[in-house]
C-alpha cells in the first residue's frame, strides 16, 4: 500500500492522495483576473493525478500583488473568473485550494521573464510598497513601515480574500508566510526591527500572522482546511530559524490552522542554501516533530521513490510539488505506476495504466 497514494482527511476534505501541486506564480494575470492560460495551466494537474492542486500566490489587496501580473482576489470579478477553473479541477477529481498573498516589501516587481529587475517605478504601473519596517529587500526600493491601521487593513484584506475564494468554490485555502513575503517579512528580525507589540519577541513577530490565521478562520467556519506556508529559515545568520518554525507551526495550530507547509529562504539575498534534492524534508521534519503538527513536505522532491520515502520516514505529512508538475503535468499518474499504486486513472488514459 502506498502511502502517497493513501487518502488524507483535513477538516470535511478528503483528498484522494498525498502528492500534491505547490502554488506556483505564472506572472500572466490582467488586473488580478485569471485568465485562459490559468483554465488550461491548473486543470491539467487534475487529470494528471494531483489529490491538492494550490493555486499561485493570490494577492489579497492590489499592493499586495508580486508584480503588475499577479492573481488577484481583491474584487469579485477577479472571484468570477477563478470560479470555472475551481469547476474544472473539481470535475477532474482533484480538490482546489488557493494561496493568499501579501508581498510586502517584495511587491511591484518586473516578472521574471523581464528585461528589468528590481521595483517596477510608477511610470510602468509600480506601486509604493508596505513592511514591518523600513528596511528594503536587496535592489528594491524603500517600504512604507505599516502602522496599526494599516496591520488591521492587512487582516481585513486576508479575511476578505477567503470569502471570495469560498464564493469561488475553492475547498482549501493556504496563507503565504514564506518567501520573504509580507507575513514571512514581520516573522524575520532580519527585517522586522519593530519596537511595539509585532516586533521583538517570537511571540510579537508571530502576531501578524496569527490575527490572520484568525480571520480566515472564521470566515472559513470550521469546514474548510486551512494550510499555513512558512519559511523554516532563512537561512542567513541572524534570521528566522527552524526551531523557531516549530514553535510558530504549533501557535498557528492552535489558531485553526490544519496543516503547515514547510519550504525556507526567500528573505534576503545574502541567503546560503544547500540545493540538493528534498534539501527542505528535515525542515518539514523539525517543524513536524518540534510542533507536535501535521507538514507537508516541498523543494527538489522529483521522483515517486523520493516521495515515498518522506511519508514512509515519518518528516511529513504530505508532499508537494512544482517544478516535477510543469516537467510533467501527469506526475501523478507516472507516480502511481511506479509505486506500483491503485487510483483512478482517466479513462480516456487508461492505456497507459499497466504498460
Amino acid at each position: 500500500m502506498s502511502l502517497l497514494f493513501s487518502p488524507l482527511t483535513l477538516r470535511s476534505v478528503t483528498l484522494r492522495n498525498r502528492l500534491w501541486v505547490s502554488p506556483m506564480c505564472m506572472y500572466s494575470a490582467v488586473d488580478g483576473v485569471p485568465g485562459d492560460w490559468h483554465h488550461v495551466h491548473l486543470p491539467q494537474f487534475a487529470d494528471g493525478g494531483a489529490g491538492l492542486i494550490v493555486a499561485e500566490a493570490t494577492a489579497v489587496v492590489p499592493e499586495g500583488r508580486i508584480s503588475p501580473h499577479d492573481t488577484g482576489l481583491w474584487n469579485d470579478a477577479q472571484r468570477d473568473a477563478w470560479a470555472p477553473i475551481v469547476r474544472s479541477i473539481r470535475d477532474r477529481g482533484a480538490h482546489a485550494g488557493i494561496q493568499l498573498a501579501h508581498a510586502g516589501r517584495k511587491a511591484s516587481t518586473w516578472w521574471p521573464w523581464a528585461e528589468e529587475r528590481g521595483s517596477v517605478p510608477a511610470s510602468e504601473g509600480g506601486w509604493p510598497t508596505v513592511a514591518p519596517s523600513a528596511i528594503a529587500f536587496e535592489g528594491f526600493a524603500e517600504p512604507v513601515a505599516l502602522d496599526s491601521a494599516g496591520i488591521d487593513a492587512v487582516v481585513t484584506g486576508f479575511a476578505d480574500a477567503a470569502r471570495r475564494a469560498l464564493d469561488a468554490g475553492f475547498e482549501v485555502l493556504e496563507v503565504h508566510s514564506a518567501h520573504g513575503y509580507l507575513l514571512h517579512q514581520f516573522l524575520s528580525p532580519l527585517s522586522n526591527h519593530r519596537d511595539d507589540e509585532y516586533g521583538g519577541s517570537l511571540e510579537n513577530r508571530s502576531r501578524l500572522l496569527l490575527r490572520v490565521i484568525d480571520g480566515v478562520r472564521a470566515v472559513a467556519g470550521e469546514d474548510i482546511p486551512l494550510l499555513v506556508r512558512i519559511s523554516a529559515t532563512d537561512h542567513a545568520e541572524g534570521g528566522f530559524v527552524p526551531e523557531e518554525a516549530a514553535v510558530v507551526g504549533g501557535w498557528a495550530i492552535e489558531h485553526g490552522a490544519d496543516l503547515i507547509d514547510v519550504s525556507s529562504g526567500g528573505l534576503v539575498l545574502h541567503q546560503q542554501i544547500d540545493l540538493h534534492p528534498g534539501y527542505q524534508v528535515p525542515l518539514a521534519e523539525t517543524v513536524r516533530q518540534g510542533g507536535r503538527v501535521a507538514t507537508t513536505a516541498v523543494g527538489l522532491i522529483t521522483v515517486a521513490y523520493q516521495a515515498e520515502q518522506v511519508l514512509a520516514t515519518g518528516a511529513a505529512d504530505a508532499v508537494f510539488a512544482g517544478r516535477e508538475w510543469l516537467r510533467d503535468p501527469h506526475f501523478g499518474l507516472r507516480a502511481a505506476h511506479e509505486l506500483g499504486a491503485e487510483i483512478t486513472w482517466p479513462p480516456q488514459y487508461q492505456r497507459a495504466r499497466w504498460r
